[in-house]
């Protein structure tokens, strides 16, 4: 019996790290899953194991290659962003992984900014709020000014998804998505690194920039399958709805940010458009993609524990509640309440906190209102990337996209688009294979992949 051609994919996520090995159908055959203690960094503070996701990269990898009814023939990485592994001349991790929560010095960040033309001109240059570590090149900006012989010490500052594909390849490379993620580092306004970088003598240690579609061999001999040079994970799960799909579309990511990533808008960041949360970010292709976040999946959280304990109900009972056309025309009558004080696309959150649920005679009631608000910011947050674009749908994907009351009110706040529930199991990890289709996959794109059910305006709503 003929083995079966695979590609292995390492979607490394904060908490899990998952390895799946998907068939040229783009079905899973095989997936493991793994969790490691995080360690601490010199300063105490808590940052992932490196050293326990190397090993685990290569232990996982002699597992799937003693399975006999299958035949690699490629591998890829996708990671969380914002991370980089610092190596030296052998490839030897130099310095922790660094979490990106990690606090910033105040001091060294008010230098930079001061420096390279303050923080709303940098910002708009870079199309990366001001966001401490979460900007990966301030990452290597502060060892380079806290740490100078660690600096002196730095062949390469790759980001984990480059690093993970090192460790196969042999290879030190720069991927574009990595790079165009609010690093800090990329100057959208002249498609290039920005001057900083070549001014603080950063550019010497970024290792040359790949094409996410490109493949390397496998740095150990006899070895005949593709290495892919990584991917960062939110540019990943983009990519499977940019193969299928060619008509201009949001894809509004949710989970605990719910994200509104426009790849058909390429239009420059505008100060205002930052101070709401918005940034660009450079796809596989390498073109910019507007988006815009907001805090709604954490929010969705917190206020259902306060309408369930208010009516002594679990909070897993309003997963499934169905929608109720009578109670959202009665909500409607309420007089609108603005967020105090800000605009609610800068607060980041609904005005739901401050309702008071004993006006609400139920606790249905109360959670449709609460969509209710949360459609409202989401209505503004999307508004701001879909403006001066031909987008004919949107795709919503994640936990919002199971919320049958919530995309019944995004199909009526945006009567003029198709809107739909999409659903797919493991997109990133689906979008890292994709990148490399035609290096391992002898089979045409798949049209399949993603399952659509569709939302039409029933009856006129005012959102």
């Amino acid at each position: 019996m003929s083995k079966i051609p695979v590609i292995a994919i390492f979607d490394v996520g904060k908490t899990n790290k998952k390895l799946f090995l998907f068939d040229e159908n783009y079905k899973i055959v095989f997936e493991k899953s793994a969790q490691f203690k995080e360690t601490v960094d010199e300063d105490g503070d808590q940052c992932e194991n490196l050293e326990s996701l190397r090993l685990s990269v290569f232990d996982s990898l002699r597992e799937v290659f003693r399975l006999k009814e299958y035949e690699i023939k490629a591998i890829n990485f996708s990671t969380y962003g914002a991370s980089f592994v610092y190596i030296d001349g052998d490839g030897k991790p130099l310095a922790p992984l660094y979490n990106y929560l990690k606090p910033y010095p105040e001091e060294l960040k008010t230098k930079f900014y001061d420096t390279y033309g303050g923080e709303e001109e940098f910002s708009v240059r870079t199309a990366s709020p001001v966001l401490g570590n979460l900007n990966s090149g301030m990452q290597i900006y502060r060892i380079k000014h806290q740490q100078p012989e660690l600096f002196k010490q730095i062949k390469y500052a790759l980001h984990l998804p480059q690093y993970l594909s090192y460790l196969i390849s042999g290879r030190a490379l720069s991927d574009i998505t990595s790079i165009g993620c609010h690093t800090n580092l990329w100057d959208f306004t002249r498609d290039t690194y920005h001057e900083w970088v070549t001014r603080e003598g950063i550019i010497g240690k970024l290792a040359p920039i790949m094409p996410a579609e490109r493949v390397l061999p496998a740095a150990f001999p006899g070895n005949s399958y593709s290495v892919g040079i990584g991917l960062h994970d939110s540019s990943a799960a983009l990519i499977p709805y940019l193969v299928n799909f060619h008509e201009p579309f949001i894809l509004l990511s949710t989970g605990t940010w719910c994200i509104s990533l426009n790849p058909f808008n390429q239009t420059p960041l505008t100060a205002e458009e930052l101070k709401k949360d918005c940034l660009s970010y450079l796809q596989y292709q390498g073109k910019p993609v507007k988006a815009s976040r907001i805090f709604s999946g954490y929010e969705l959280e917190t206020q259902v524990k306060r309408i369930a304990a208010h009516f002594n109900q679990h909070p897993h009972y309003y997963r499934s509640l169905p929608y109720d056309a009578a109670v959202i025309q009665k909500l409607q009558q309420e007089p609108s309440v603005k967020n105090a004080g800000k605009n609610s696309i800068e607060l980041k959150e609904s005005v739901f906190a401050q309702r008071d649920l004993s006006n609400y005679a139920t606790d249905a009631e109360a959670y449709h209102r609460l969509i209710l608000d949360l459609i409202d910011l989401q209505k503004e947050s999307t508004q701001l990337v879909l403006e001066g674009t031909d987008v004919k749908r949107i795709f919503v994907d994640g936990g919002f996209s199971k919320n049958v009351i919530f995309m019944r009110l995004l199909a009526e706040a945006f009567p003029d688009i198709e809107v739909f529930a999409a659903s797919m199991a493991q997109a990133t990890a689906i979008g890292t294979a994709l990148a490399i289709h035609s290096a391992w996959n002898t089979k045409a794109l798949p049209s399949d992949i993603i399952e659509l059910k569709f939302y039409s305006v029933t009856h006129q709503v005012k959102v």
